[in-house]
Formats: structure tokens, sequence, C-alpha cells
């Protein structure tokens, strides 16, 4: 692959810029990340033809329902913290498309994914030709970017990749290479109709992740996740280290700009970490990080030093978990599109921060528990502004409107975002003890990230 290496997303010159969001519009013509195909053999022979370059650095791929991309991002900045190139794929993204593929800590330079898309179109389009004369689906949005990935990393290179599962695990394209180590955060209910209408189900097929020679590292579990994962494990002997049984978060105490945390790993026991991310949540994902980073360099017997451990955390970011993107009057961002993530939200928002009254600027998927979303939001919420992001999947207002009334707390609807924060953040200037939250989908905290940035809500 030629055109390699990889810069800042920003930068490049508009020529760059135009080819790589002319890339992008190629791959957004294909069938959507809403409707994966469960398949990896289209992916593998993409691959194939390309050389293999997934099986170019060894691989540590993280699946789960929630937390997935803080952890994934967490293990990769510890890694390179330990001197190493790590390569890092995670979805969705929250602007551009060029987050999805980080090089050495980096989102992949236009000039790098649109050099990329051009050495990777002639394979895939061999391999549309197959899938369409079999009379199966061309290769998907989600497999074409997983085989773009790869190429980058590959061409780069790098020294480990670092994979986020896209959907359920067994047969998301990512499955295509082998992890080294197989990382789970908590399993919940989440994508039913894909995955299964019960967490055992679900964690049946997020634990395909699961190959032989492999070593697990999970997160705390319900019995019935912990038991899937355990069974697919021993199949291939797998090593399982268990969070509350292996290692343990000790301790988290509230500070400036984030908080302290007192972890016991694997091979060592780290106090007063700083994490500059607010949440147990973000805690737990940061020891379950640590967990893992751990059995990559050597498993129990080999402690990460401090320096390392304080610079892959303090540095550590996660766009879109509980983000602020506004000040005067405060503004937060959190991508919780389900009600796990919404309930730790909620109670992020009660222990890190101290204000007497919030908006809640929502905007919900039809796909999404919509319900369970709002029924962990509403108890600190003091009013809900509706609204309906760019997604065309996203529901209509007045009919997330009628779903928010249900709830009992005070509500407006305004059906464009950009008039919705107008409205919130006008309500929140009036006193220093309010602020904006939006919440209730990633594209429209996606929305929201760039229209702070072009307003300068935060200088």
């Amino acid at each position: 692959m030629t055109g390699g290496g990889a810069g800042g997303a920003s930068g490049g010159s508009p020529e760059d810029r135009a080819a790589a969001d002319a890339l992008y519009q190629e791959l957004l013509d294909r069938i959507g990340e809403a409707n994966p195909q469960p398949r990896l053999e289209p992916t593998r022979r993409a691959l194939e033809l390309l050389g293999d370059p997934q099986n170019s650095a060894p691989v540590i791929t993280i699946a789960g329902t929630n937390g997935k991309t803080s952890t994934s991002r967490m293990i990769e900045s510890l890694l390179r913290a330990s001197g190493l190139k790590p390569g890092l794929l995670t979805s969705p993204h929250l602007v551009r498309v060029n987050e999805r593929i980080m090089i050495d800590g980096e989102p992949i330079g236009d000039a790098a994914l649109a050099a990329g898309g051009d050495d990777i179109r002639p394979y895939l389009l061999m391999v549309d030709a197959e899938l369409t004369a079999n009379g199966e689906p061309p290769l998907t949005f989600f497999e074409a970017l997983t085989v773009l990935a790869f190429a980058c990393f590959a061409d780069a290179p790098v020294d480990v990749i670092v994979l986020e599962v896209g959907m359920g695990g067994e047969w998301d394209s990512t499955n295509v290479a082998d992890a080294q180590v197989a990382v789970f955060g908590p399993i919940a209910l989440d994508h039913q109709a894909r995955l299964g209408d019960t967490i055992e189900e679900i964690a049946r097929t997020k634990s395909g992740i699961i190959k032989p020679g492999a070593e697990v590292v999970t997160a705390m579990q319900r019995i019935e996740a912990l038991d899937e994962i355990r069974a697919r494990a021993a199949q291939f002997e797998a090593p399982v280290t268990i969070e509350m049984q292996d290692f343990a978060l000790e301790a988290t105490t509230v500070a400036v700009g984030g908080q302290l945390l007192d972890i016991r790993g694997r091979a060592g026991r780290y106090e007063g970490v700083f994490l500059p991310l607010y949440g147990d949540h973000q805690a737990q994902n940061a020891t379950v990080a640590v967990a893992a980073v751990e059995t990559f360099l050597g498993g129990a017997s080999r402690a990460l030093d401090a320096d390392v451990l304080a610079q892959g955390l303090g540095e550590a970011t996660s766009p879109g978990r509980l983000q602020l993107v506004g000040i005067e009057p405060t503004v937060l961002v959190d991508a919780a599109h389900n009600p796990h993530g919404a309930r730790a939200l909620a109670a992020a928002l009660q222990e890190y921060f101290d204000f007497d009254e919030l908006a809640i600027v929502v905007g919900i998927l039809a796909d999404k528990d919509a319900h369970g979303i709002l029924a962990e939001l509403a108890p600190v919420a003091t009013r809900f502004v509706v609204t309906r992001s760019s997604s065309e999947r996203a529901i209509a207002a007045d009919e997330l409107d009628a779903l928010v009334a249900e709830t009992g707390v005070p509500r407006e609807v305004v059906d464009d975002v950009e008039a919705a924060l107008r409205e919130a953040r006008g309500w929140a200037a009036e006193s220093p003890r309010r602020a904006v939250v939006v919440a209730g989908s990633i594209t429209l905290v996606g929305d929201v990230i760039a229209l702070a940035e072009a307003e300068e809500w935060k200088p």
C-alpha cells in the first residue's frame, strides 16, 4: 500500500480533505452500519487479496455493550506511554471519519486516508463482484472501513492494533483478526434485534472474539454473561482474568478535572493515579484497561511502570463521554444511548458535579430503548429540551416528546438542534448553578460538538 504515514485529521491541504471526504461518501454509498451483515468471509477475502494486513501486528480486541470506546482509548494511551506505536479502530465517529482510525495517538490524516482508499478500492470492487455474482449483498460500510483500517495500520506500520468491535463480536468484521488479548466491558441489553433478547444470548455472540491462543480480560459481568465468556474460553484453553477476582478498582476520589484511582492490577498495585475523566464507570474502564495492558505486556509477572501509568491514564481522552464543550454556561455532552449508559451518566452528574438545575437536550435513535433512557435521565433533569439529530434514524422530535411527557419532567420541543441548544444555553445562562447536558445518541453529540467548535463555546 502506498501513500503511507498519518498525521492529524486537520492541517492537510483542501485537496486532501476533499479526497478524504469523497472516500467517505463512497463508504456511505454502501450498506449502512445500522444493517450489518452477519458474516466474515467477504472481509477475509478482501484482506487476503491485500496480503492479510490484519496479521501485520498483534491485536487487542474489545467487546461489550458500554465503555468499549473509552476502554479502547485508554488501552491505546497506555500502550503509547509504554513506548509502542499503536493503531486504534473505534466507531462511530463524532465529527469526521478520520477519528475512527488512529495511528500513534492521532486521527489518520486526510492524505493517508484517501491514499488508503485508492489502494484498497480495486480489491473491494473485486469482492463486490464476487458477492453479487453469488446473489449476496456487496461489502458494507463497516466491512470496507475495517479493510481500510487494517491496510492503513500495516502501511504505517504500527506495533500493535487495538480494535473496538462494531456490533456483537462473533460475526463483526473486526473479528477477522485473531486477538492476542480479548477484552470485555460490561455486557447489557442492546441491539436485541441483532444480538438476542437475553444477556446470555448477547454474551454468547460477543464471546466469539475469543480465539485459540488468546488471553481473556473481563470487567465485572452478570453471572449469565460470565458463564458464556468462560465457556467460550474453555473451548480454546484460554486463561480468563476477571475483575474483582484477579484485579479491582479499590478506590476513587473526586479530583479537580477528574478523579484519583487506586487500582489493584494483575501484576501490581497503583495508588493515586489521575484520570482526567468523570464517572465511576470511567474508573472501571480504566481498571480494565490497566489489566488488559498488563496482560499484553507480560501478564501477572510484569507490573506497569509508574511513569507509564501516570502518562497513559493522565493523557487519556474519551471524546463525547461527559465531555465539556462549552462554558458560560457549562455544556456537557455524553454519548449515552442505552439505559445502562444513561444510568452511568446520571450517577456521574450527581457525584462529580454540583449544579442545582440541569437542562437535558435529548435526541434518540429509533432502534434504541427510548423509554429506558428517559427513565434513567429524568431523576436528574430539571427540564428536557426534545430535539432530533441529523441521523436519518433519529426519532422525530414530536414523537419523542410523547415519551418524554410520560416522565413528568417539564419539557419543550425544538426540532432543530442548533435552535434547541440556543434555547437550553439561554436558560442555563440565567444562573451559574445551571448547566446543559446533551445525551441520547452519538449522532446528536457529534452535531453538538461541531456546533460548539464553530461557535467557540469554550475558548
